[in-house]
């Protein structure tokens, strides 16, 4: 893009819509797929004894279900035509994958916060994601038809407005832009908005690594650790740690929390994971080659802590099943820090819209993540772990902020709603470059945002005929599928 003219980019971008008219994103296609193949396809390689509680997870509602099958709308896009303006999205952009977290410079701001699915694919795919869970989550919450359609009309014209504010940006400012949260009460068009947005302030400033210690983890003295699942000489050994000195532990909570080597494990006993002595002979490798994708003053900044546990944690729907760890540091002041390695796989966007491949799908969540967010964790990092399997590395909470979608009436699920269109305006604005193309494909009327809004209401009736399948499956054998206290019942700690 570079060397063109504004008046060249703008041409550029109304010449998209020969390829792609915008009446035309009212489309879904011909979906005639097996939802369940395609679901068993994606479960392939995650912990197989978890993968019933993804299942189960996905079970609660169609809104569930929806947020945990990426696949299903990556591979029915690809079905329809796009507009050709390819650029790094976050693939997975659902009302719940947005929200507030700090910035390194301790700002709190609200953003996409998930790029498992990062890839580079047609923008526009995104924001279908992004109203379709808009529309199944205001049948979930009982609004109306005319409620469902208002959602999808204001994210997709805010998103279409703050466009083409950034389309007359220039570049540092477009970079440095960020949605804080002191600007988005500014922008509140509610008191009760502004004060939602204060009490999630109040709310954040509390959701530290301090404030979570005590909660998952406990301390005790070297000479009396007998509980512990993973003890080892040669734990003893390679820990910097004088005899005798104090350690914490993170408390197993199985099926949420639990020590790979420990008792409470979900790991079959085949697992090559489990062909580790202990949990440090495990990861320590990831640790040293993620700490070399760090910035030299990152990297000083770990040595200040040392490494005292390592726990399996399994998150949100989608990633069920996928090895995600949580790992327990503290300085010398123990204070602590919780890092988070968490598995990538390939995204569900680059096995339906092909470019070349990325070497390491660790690097490609990292660098997709620092494109699209307008900053990003202070310890973002990638490394290979046991097995060969592809990881990233980011902090677990620090003022880490989601929506509490229940307690939300229709005005302030609006208000959301222009939250959600400016937050994705801003971070494909920075990503592809493409303000002024996708602005001027956009326009300045309506065409755009009534054809997604009937998009959204078509996909939606989609989702719950997956769901219904789905449930099928389930009773049917099919698929297994167990809730998390089905699952804490098979324990006792």
């Amino acid at each position: 893009m570079n060397g063109r003219t504004v008046a060249e980019r703008e041409a550029a971008g109304r010449a998209a819509r020969e390829r792609a008219k915008r009446s035309s994103h009212k489309q879904v296609g011909e979906l005639e797929r097996d939802p369940i193949a395609l679901l068993k396809q994606n479960s392939e390689g995650r912990v197989p004894n978890l993968v019933p509680l993804r299942y189960g997870r996905m079970m609660v509602s169609p809104f569930t279900f929806f947020r945990g099958s990426a696949i299903l709308q990556a591979h029915d896009l690809a079905q329809v035509p796009n507009t050709g303006m390819a650029m790094p999205i976050c693939g997975d952009g659902h009302l719940l994958n947005f929200g507030g977290f700090a910035t390194p410079e301790r700002q709190l701001a609200f953003d996409l916060n998930d790029f498992d699915e990062v890839a580079s694919g047609p923008w526009e795919w995104d924001l279908k994601r992004l109203v379709a869970s808009f529309v199944v989550a205001a049948r979930h919450l009982r609004f109306s038809r005319g409620v469902a359609e208002d959602l999808v009309m204001t994210a997709v014209n805010t998103y279409r407005d703050r466009m083409r504010e950034y389309a007359n940006f220039g570049a540092l400012e477009l970079w440095y832009d960020k949605i804080t949260f002191d600007r988005m009460a500014e922008s509140a068009l509610t008191p009760e908005g502004r004060r939602l947005i204060r009490r999630g302030m109040e709310k954040a400033a509390g959701r530290t690594h301090e404030s979570m210690l005590e909660k998952l983890a406990y301390r005790s003295d070297r000479s009396d650790r007998s509980d512990r699942s993973d003890r080892s000489d040669r734990d003893d050994r390679e820990s910097s740690e004088a005899p005798g000195a104090s350690h914490w532990t993170i408390r197993d909570a199985p099926p949420a929390l639990f020590h790979v080597h420990g008792p409470n494990s979900l790991y079959e006993h085949e697992d090559n994971w489990l062909t580790h002595s202990d949990w440090r002979s495990m990861i320590m490798p990831t640790y040293e080659a993620y700490l070399k994708t760090l910035a030299p003053d990152r990297r000083e900044l770990l040595e200040h802590f040392a490494i005292q546990d390592l726990v399996f944690k399994v998150v949100g729907v989608g990633s069920v099943g996928t090895r995600c760890l949580v790992m327990l540091l503290v300085d010398h002041h123990d204070k602590p820090l919780f890092l988070q390695l968490k598995e990538a796989r390939q995204s569900v966007i680059a096995q339906y819209f092909k470019r070349p491949a990325f070497k390491h799908e660790g690097a490609r969540v990292v660098q997709g993540q620092r494109l699209l967010q307008a900053a990003s964790d202070l310890f973002l990092g990638w490394s290979t772990g046991p097995s060969g399997r592809h990881f990233y590395f980011r902090q677990l909470r620090d003022m880490k902020l989601s929506v509490e979608l229940e307690m939300l009436d229709s005005a302030l699920l609006a208000g959301y709603a222009r939250m959600c269109g400016w937050a994705m305006a801003r971070a494909h604005a920075k990503s592809g470059n493409a303000a002024i193309e996708i602005a001027s494909y956009i326009g300045r009327g309506d065409a755009f945002a009534e054809a997604l809004a009937g998009y959204a209401a078509s996909y939606a009736d989609q989702v719950e005929r997956d769901y219904e399948a789905f449930v099928k499956a389930a009773r049917s054998g099919d698929i297994v599928a167990r809730s998390d206290e089905d699952m804490a019942a098979d324990f006792r700690v």
